[in-house]
């Protein structure tokens, strides 16, 4: 019986640290569910929190020493330090103290169909895709994602079988508690470089992920992205490795057409044809991201018709290229993209369709990844019309760097930097006009504009 197992059972008092993360706040549910008493704290008042208050989860506000207090377990994630007052506390206590994956793992290892969708990006979108074609075809699975799938309702579903689906960061190298029986490779590049020295680290942490499967498992990995692939090669011999992309691998996309942005595709294995792939959401990243659900699906049983017709009803998840409406004849949309990458994605999908102008409010994440990616970041905001660039969302970090986000807008010809989100807003509702899409990027609170844009709530 493992430590989470020991807690459900025996109605020990399980304390999270942080519990308003999207992660975070579905382990607490599963464990409240569970049978575990469960308390918790964050930095600010949420509807998450508010959420969690209405299940009969009491959090504190602040991260105040005496919050642990009578805490069997203390659960964190990866942005609490140990210098944080509840931990400093727990520490003196003698209170176990178990990181966020930690806690995701052991909860994995009770299931036998296991499968763990990592790389830089795309990794919620995948893991939707995985967990909606489950839930479409009866399959009724656990899963723990990092975005909201309107299929489930939320970003966690409990099943009542053996399949599991995770969505496994590697930040801080969290995805080595985890230990499937298929491992998704969906990219890997240079990112959280507050953590890892570099690329070769990044790849061999990857690595070290793949190993984590049995024997017996399975790796999947992207053909075409050259980091993800020196991961795999040095899995010659150990593991079994299934590969896929849109021209190279063994699962490929072939006759790709794109109607109104979205992608439509001839899904084949080797040189057989097993079907027609055709997808709601825009973009070719996501059609990318289909051929990975696809091959992850099929090689684990699941028919390729019935992976098919649920590719073709996934509804895409929350903050991911999410059209919230329309603002004096702008279509608004909110995408969670913070990294170089993902912004020429999502820039390059609103492009597509066609409109006349496509104008990006863009609030880098972290000043590690701005300092160590800006002249990445200038280049992807060049293909859009205007770009707007907010403050820094500073998230676990402190600017130690001089980083700011003027620094991207410098290079980029026609940019603008406000500071305020506040002050952003009143400058999109003078600028914006008919024929625009608008698109709020970023993973912190800059959907508060595009919210507030749309007619929706928000504090901004």
């Amino acid at each position: 019986m493992n430590t989470i197992e020991w807690a459900a059972e025996n109605g020990k008092r399980i304390h999270f640290i942080g519990i308003g993360g999207v992660m975070m706040n579905a382990l607490a549910l599963e464990m409240h569910r569970r049978g575990a008493v469960v308390s918790g704290t964050d930095r600010d008042d949420s509807e998450t929190v508010a959420h969690l208050r209405e299940c009969g989860i009491p959090v504190h506000i602040g991260h105040d020493a005496e919050a642990v207090e009578g805490a069997d377990i203390v659960v964190r994630n990866a942005a609490i330090k140990d210098s944080s007052p509840d931990i400093v506390r727990a520490r003196e206590l003698g209170i176990p103290i178990l990181e966020r994956p930690d806690v995701l793992g052991q909860i994995m290892s009770e299931y036998g169909r296991t499968i763990a969708v990592s790389g830089t990006h795309g990794k919620s979108t995948t893991s939707g895709m995985i967990t909606h074609v489950l839930c479409r075809s009866g399959q009724a699975p656990t899963a723990f994602i990092g975005a909201v799938l309107p299929t489930i309702g939320g970003v966690c579903c409990l099943g009542k079988n053996d399949w599991f689906v995770a969505e496994a960061c590697e930040y801080c190298e969290s995805f080595l508690y985890l230990k499937p029986r298929t491992a998704l490779i969906l990219n890997v590049e240079a990112d959280h470089l507050d953590y890892y020295s570099g690329i070769e680290q990044i790849v061999d942490s990857f690595y070290k992920f793949a190993m984590n499967t049995p024997e017996d498992g399975e790796v999947v990995v992207n053909a075409e992205n050259e980091n993800a692939m020196k991961a795999a090669e040095r899995l010659e011999g150990k593991r079994r490795v299934v590969t896929f992309g849109l021209e190279k691998g063994e699962y490929r996309a072939k006759d790709i057409v794109m109607q109104n942005g979205c992608g439509s595709y001839d899904l084949y294995r080797g040189d057989e044809k097993l079907c027609r792939i055709n997808l709601s959401v825009p973009g070719m990243h996501n059609v990318s991201d289909s051929v990975a659900a696809a091959a992850v699906l099929i090689s684990n049983g699941v028919g390729p018709a019935l992976a098919a017709a649920g590719l073709e009803s996934f509804p895409g998840m929350e903050r991911r290229f999410q059209h919230l409406g329309t603002y004096r004849g702008a279509e608004i949309y909110d995408d969670y993209a913070h990294h170089p990458d993902e912004l020429v994605a999502t820039i390059s999908t609103a492009k597509k369709i066609g409109k006349k102008r496509v104008v990006c409010l863009f609030q880098p994440h972290t000043y590690s990844r701005t300092a160590a990616l800006l002249e990445n970041f200038a280049e992807a905001l060049k293909l859009c019309d205007l770009a707007v660039l907010t403050d820094i969302f500073s998230a676990r970090e402190t600017n130690t760097l001089g980083v700011s986000s003027e620094d991207i807008a410098r290079l980029v010809p026609g940019a603008k930097y406000i500071p305020a989100l506040a002050d952003c807003r009143s400058f999109f509702e003078k600028e914006l006009r008919e024929g625009d899409i608008f698109i709020a990027c970023g993973a912190g609170n800059v959907n508060e504009v595009a919210r507030r844009l749309a007619g929706g709530c928000g504090c901004i």
